[in-house]
């Protein structure tokens, strides 16, 4: 659970730009929405797989 603390004098935009900003962070939307619809084993196996490809390729070609 995402918690903002709001300090006396905080506006309500500036306090719910903080929370949508710590929400964005912890990974919650999109957890929930990878939550929404089931996802069967095949299909999680394929989608890490290729997430790791997208990955590799990333990483070997920045120059390093």
């Amino acid at each position: 659970m995402s918690e903002v603390k709001v300090n006396p004098g905080d506006s309500f935009e500036l306090a719910l730009k903080r929370f949508n900003r710590k929400v964005q962070q912890d990974g919650i939307l999109s957890e929930a929405r990878r939550r929404a619809h089931y996802e069967s084993p095949q299909a999680r196996r394929k989608r890490k797989a290729e997430a790791q490809r997208r990955k590799r390729r990333r990483t070997t070609r920045q120059p390093g």
